[in-house]
């Protein structure tokens, strides 16, 4: 008994809420350590970058501000919330049916047992998504990914791999996205997503280095799963496969009429979201709906109760419920920013601080502020309203082109979106991992990309990316 006591305790990973609490807190005190300051801004929210002026706090965040802007951020992120919550809940009805493991079980058929093809086509689905700007709208696959390559005979980690490297690659690159490259396109005035096909090379770049990554990992964990980051549930999940493999040797694959019928649909319902997010310009309001009304007719091709779809709809959505309340707590943080009114301070200093440095420094120090401010601001397109009008001046007066300061902002934005907090975490609950494991397994993956989209920055800087 004692020496239980005093065994050392090591190291334990915080949970997601303590962490995004601690990021709150810090945001807390730097409200009363940086000075409150302002741009003014135009009809469009664009600041005006000879307006900054430092103004006095007169609601600094206090005791009782502080645990408000839990709820205040839970009311700002409701939509994401809410669209999370209805899509999971819709997803669950699909779940229930079976379809899914005994069209992975198909799947492993046909591919004659090389798994990592499905590996590819998932990896490939989650960054094409991502290039449209896709975002929070693939969250509800991130579950049922992570179970189908789990069944496939991989961990967890392997499939948070794919999916979150995949999408990093996929948004960072920017080549269509709304939310990042056309918003600060259109704010120093190029056409809209002119510099496609250098975007085209950077996603070429940073996917292959994000699936070679997973390929390698699946490799090695296949070879000797004690290397696994997640080793003891690993083998765990491995005995089982083993053990229903034997059970269901003979096992008829064949699909029902309605298994059919229901995959045709998923699969169009796949489809017409991809192209309701590439030409109709769908919210996620859209997303949730037609994720309801394929549930429903799920329910129908099966004869499911209302009674029974409604208990199936509930623990489909508790199963995201952690992530949802995360999405809600890092709305939080930017709650208690704008309230400590510091965002626009800490932006006058970056401006201040890269006057007089060489070009290429100054690209350097950009890409790594814009990296670092993505820990506390998550949402790319506010980051972008509020930076670009600073970065296209500086990229004149140093002769970079505006194309070029575009794409040093979306890569500074992109590429630690999954391994930040604010998306991270979210990211991992949905996949049932820890954050602290994802981040031993993803780092170097991670700082590859980082110093790859510096040096595609500084080539896209000597070979005068433009139009201007």
């Amino acid at each position: 008994m004692g020496e239980t006591l005093n065994k050392k305790k090591g190291f334990e990973m915080p949970h997601v809420f303590v962490i995004l609490l601690l990021i709150m807190l810090l945001v807390t005190v730097l409200s009363y350590v940086v000075p409150s300051g302002t741009f003014d801004r135009d009809a469009n929210n664009v600041i005006d970058t000879d307006t900054f002026h430092y103004i006095e706090n007169e609601n600094p965040i206090s005791f009782q501000d502080f645990w408000s802007s839990l709820y205040d951020g839970f009311v700002n992120g409701s939509t994401i919330m809410g669209s999370l919550l209805l899509s999971a809940g819709s997803l669950g009805i699909l779940n229930s049916t079976g379809v899914l493991e005994k069209g992975v079980k198909k799947l492993t058929k046909i591919t004659n047992g090389k798994n990592l093809i499905v590996i590819i086509i998932f990896y490939l689905y989650f960054a094409g998504m991502n290039i449209l700007g896709a975002g929070e709208g693939v969250y509800p696959f991130f579950p049922i990914v992570t179970a189908i390559i789990m069944s496939l005979g991989y961990d967890r980690l392997m499939a948070a791999g794919t999916i979150m490297f995949a999408a990093t690659a996929g948004f960072a690159c920017g080549m269509v996205n709304m939310f990042t490259t056309g918003i600060s396109q259109q704010i120093v005035g190029l056409p809209l997503f002119s510099g496609i096909g250098y975007r085209f090379i950077v996603f070429l770049v940073l996917a292959t280095i994000g699936l070679v990554s997973v390929l390698l990992y699946g490799r090695k964990i296949r070879k000797n799963p004690d290397k696994s980051y997640a080793a003891e549930e690993y083998k765990k999940n491995l005995a089982d496969l083993e053990a229903s493999k034997e059970s269901g040797a003979d096992e008829d694959v064949s699909f029902t009429w309605r298994e059919g019928l229901t995959l045709i649909i998923f699969l169009a319902l796949i489809i017409f979201i991809a192209y309701g997010c590439l030409e109709l310009e769908f919210t996620l309001a859209q997303f949730a709906a037609y994720y309801v009304v394929f549930a429903i007719i799920v329910a129908l091709i099966y004869k499911i109760s209302p009674n029974r779809f409604c208990s199936i709809f509930v623990q489909g959505a508790s199963q995201v419920l952690a992530a949802a309340l995360a999405i809600g707590m890092a709305q939080s943080v930017m709650v208690l920013l704008n309230q400590g009114q510091i965002m626009d301070t800490l932006v006058y200093y970056m401006g201040n601080a890269l006057a007089g440095k060489s070009t290429l420094v100054t690209l350097l120090l950009i890409f790594l502020f814009v990296t670092a401010f993505n820990f506390l601001v998550v949402s790319g397109s506010g980051k972008a309203v509020m930076m670009m009008p600073i970065m296209s001046p500086l990229g004149k007066m140093l002769g970079i082109n505006q194309q070029v300061m575009v794409l040093t902002y979306q890569l500074g934005d992109g590429i630690t979106n999954m391994l930040w907090p604010g998306g991270g975490l979210i990211s991992c609950s949905l996949c049932g991992l820890n954050y602290g494991t994802w981040l031993k397994m993803a780092w170097k993956t991670f700082a590859t990309m980082i110093v790859s989209a510096y040096i595609l920055i500084c080539i896209a800087n000597a070979i005068g990316y433009g139009p201007f």
